[in-house]
């Protein structure tokens, strides 16, 4: 009976009589209640109808599960889409066929809603009617409350309820529902994952690795776009930023094209960093920025921060020590038209500083004036190392200071397992640095990376007596003709 099409699944009055005609329960009830759990309860309709109706001394509550799978998927791991096929029982009203489209406007938080099924189906009895079928979670007892009862009323529709045989299907499924099925019972269901143009990128855990193809392709079908899954399968490299990851499910091709804050990229994933969820924070750092400014940027990656403040009329100055990521660094440039703004390199992270970096700084500082607008900005996105380097600025530049407008602000990445995440970032750039910040930095919790684990920026322009060797005071020249350092400075 289960497998007859929408009309078969009218259960009629010759199978299923009134509460007058019938006290016994057929065997197509008895076999859903085995896969509910429980014997369905009971609606008394007070008229003869050709759906199914029941004997009226039994109580009916929605079933919390109704829409989960089939009882047998549970520990599938190589998919089988007919197995989550099951027939449930849900409330419908017989309606006049012109006035549906007023009713689901009325009734609209009442009728059913779920993927890839009907509202509103044919009665195979009445060509000018139609069966509106409704949430039975929102009738735990098939019953009308009083305002749907109003609208029914005013509409001139029989408040009579009726039970439908609804068929569900694997593609009715949400991924959620599906995956809470298939796996163990009381272990944690990760549906979320990254995506990264038509790859999307999990992080399972150990108890779901029997089942990462069965999830990977689950992910496909019910993602639209999704082509690729993958998983990955070891901490992200410290030195490339990049990791191993494992095709789960779906064509192996890895390189693949997105678009954040409306700029194009183009990447191999499987050979690059790239998060999607820094794409706010990536928007952030460049809103700070204006024409005209410059930006060094230490580890550019693919060119998130580079990019869109080379679009914005900045000058760029970008690194990075990954040859993959340079790679697509200049070829993201020359998409973007922005490769002539950019100036790119592929070097260690504080040869970049001490050379490019350095020589531009020596160049263009002692040229500022006071009323110019022109700001240097240094990012220095590894959260992994990032803070640990800072100690590059101490005595990077010669000769005296040309004030502090000119100093370049620096925003520097770091992951805190600390109570006091952000205490703890500053304390730490402090030790690199040789100086106190307090006072003179902020910091910007970006995002959590794991349980007890935050990303934070911290952004500061870089003191003047840490940034430059000045000359040691008249009457104080050592034989060895040494130039001061930070301390010397800060006790003059």
């Amino acid at each position: 009976l289960w497998r007859f099409g929408y009309s078969a699944r009218l259960l009629k009055t010759n199978h299923f009589r009134t509460a007058a005609s019938n006290t016994s329960f057929p065997a197509v009830w008895m076999l859903l209640a085995q896969y509910s759990g429980r014997i369905p309860g009971l609606f008394a309709v007070v008229k003869k109808s050709t759906f199914s109706t029941m004997p009226e001394t039994l109580e009916d509550k929605a079933d919390p599960e109704l829409y989960s799978p089939h009882p047998r998927v549970r520990g599938m791991t190589l998919l089988d889409r007919e197995a989550f096929k099951r027939t449930v029982v849900v409330p419908a009203l017989k309606v006049r066929k012109e006035i549906v489209n007023s009713l689901l406007k009325s009734l609209k938080q009442s009728v059913l809603r779920r993927p890839g099924l009907k509202r509103v189906v044919e009665d195979p009895e009445d060509e000018d009617s139609r069966l509106v079928i409704l949430d039975p979670h929102k009738m735990p007892e098939f019953s009308l409350g009083e305002g749907e009862q109003q609208v029914l009323k005013q509409l001139s529709v029989p408040p009579e309820v009726s039970r439908y045989n609804l068929e569900l299907s694997y593609e009715n499924f949400r991924l959620e529902e599906i995956l809470r099925a298939v796996l163990p019972e009381g272990q944690e269901v990760t549906s979320g994952f990254s995506r990264v143009g038509h790859i999307a990128h999990l992080n399972l855990r150990d108890h779901q690795l029997p089942y990462r193809h069965l999830i990977g392709q689950v992910i496909i079908d019910k993602n639209p776009g999704i082509t690729c899954v993958v998983n990955k399968t070891n901490i992200i490299d410290s030195t490339y930023r990049n990791f191993e990851m494992e095709v789960l499910a779906g064509e192996n091709n890895l390189v693949t094209k997105v678009k954040e804050n409306n700029v194009a990229y183009e990447l191999d994933f499987s050979k690059v960093y790239w998060n999607p969820r820094l794409s706010t924070e990536h928007g952030r750092i460049v809103e700070l920025l204006q024409p005209g400014d410059v930006l060094f940027d230490v580890c550019a990656g693919v060119g998130p921060f580079a990019i869109p403040a080379a679009k914005k009329r900045c000058r760029v100055f970008a690194n990075d020590l990954n040859p993959e990521s340079y790679h697509w660094l200049l070829h993201n440039c020359k998409i973007n038209k922005v490769d002539t703004k950019v100036k790119a390199f592929n070097m260690d992270g504080r040869d970049f500083l001490r050379g490019p970096v350095r020589e531009e700084l020596s160049k263009e500082l002692p040229l500022l004036r006071e009323e110019q607008k022109t700001a240097f900005h240094v990012v220095m996105n590894l959260p992994a190392l990032a803070v640990e380097f800072l100690d590059v600025f101490r005595h990077l530049l010669a000769g005296e200071p040309c004030g502090t407008a000119g100093l370049p602000t620096v925003h520097c990445y770091g992951f805190s397992k600390h109570e006091n995440p952000a205490k703890d970032i500053q304390e730490r750039a402090e030790a690199s640095l040789g100086t106190s910040l307090d006072g003179r930095c902020s910091t910007y919790q970006v995002r959590n990376v794991a349980p007890n684990k935050e990303m934070l920026c911290i952004t500061f322009q870089i003191p003047a007596d840490v940034l430059f060797k000045r000359p040691c005071p008249d009457g104080e020249k050592p034989a060895s003709k040494r130039l001061c350092t930070s301390q010397d400075f800060s006790e003059e």
